[in-house]
């Protein structure tokens, strides 16, 4: 499938803010899943950009604006192709949960197995992933259950909780958005020593287009696989990666700082059309 996506944040501060530094992470990678023909980058007011690979192989812009200015905008344009995701191998040898950390070895796994900055570990953690696994013992089918757990232990509620919002504080209220689910899932994988990373990107719908967070899941023999927690589904070619990291904290579109007013308001627009 092919993908137009425009993406725009809006910033509007009450008044003049100045020496405003910024990270922009809205370029997507092309790997087996999906190819980047086409991505533009526009800040308003006019402010060059430099860009880097971070830790985690993502793309990020920065730029600064050190001139007083009332409003910032950074808007995105992306042309994408979105390849069919293949399916593991229903004949290959399950891997064993048992046996998890010995094939860890050979893959770049050990972030995804520690608590972050919105997920933890902790025994009350480790309890409900045991529960919810029910004895199995396959990777694969273990990931699978714990994805189907967080969808039907978590109630989707709009503007429930924020962008910092702890793992902990979502699974006490039981409601959250798709980065709740995201992070939820984090835990409990990592619980149980299953390497489990965080997934920014766009979901297109026939309903509403939009950024996302879904999940992926280190599976000895057969690599990373993604999970969607949110929607209890593993990702096709609707789903558009952006970026991935130990959380939100490492994938957040736009991030930075400015001397000024703490007055200011946020508006981000996504609009995703179907190419061909």
């Amino acid at each position: 499938m092919r993908w137009d996506i425009q993406h725009t944040t809006r910033f509007t501060y009450a008044s003049p803010v100045r020496d405003s530094f910024n990270e922009v992470r809205l370029q997507p990678f092309s790997d087996e899943q999906q190819t980047v023909d086409a991505f533009e980058l526009r800040i308003v007011p006019a402010a060059r950009t430099r860009q880097y690979h971070d830790f985690y192989s993502n793309c990020v812009h920065h730029f600064d604006i050190v001139e007083p200015h009332t409003e910032l905008v950074v808007a995105s344009h992306l042309q994408v192709t979105t390849h069919p995701k293949p399916a593991l191998d229903p004949g290959a040898r399950p891997a064993s949960l048992s046996g998890v950390d010995q094939a860890l070895k050979t893959g770049r796994c050990h972030d995804f197995l520690q608590a972050s900055r919105y997920v933890d570990t902790e025994p009350g953690t480790w309890r409900l992933a045991v529960d919810a696994i029910q004895g199995e013992e396959d990777v694969w089918q273990c990931a699978v259950k714990l994805m189907r757990f967080v969808h039907g232990y978590i109630t989707y509620e709009s503007r429930s909780t924020q962008s910092h919002t702890h793992m902990s504080e979502v699974l006490a209220q039981r409601q959250g958005v798709c980065q709740d689910f995201a992070h939820v899932m984090l835990g409990l994988c990592r619980a149980l020593r299953i390497p489990a990373l965080y997934v920014s990107g766009y979901l297109a719908t026939e309903k509403a287009s939009a950024t996302h967070a879904w999940t992926e899941v280190f599976i000895p023999g057969a690599g990373w696989q993604a999970l969607d927690p949110t929607h209890n589904r593993q990702p096709d070619e609707t789903y558009v990666k952006i970026g991935v990291g130990r959380d939100y904290g490492d994938v957040a579109p736009v991030r930075g700082n400015y001397k000024g007013t703490t007055q200011r308001t946020m508006n981000v627009e996504v609009r995703i059309e179907r190419r061909g």
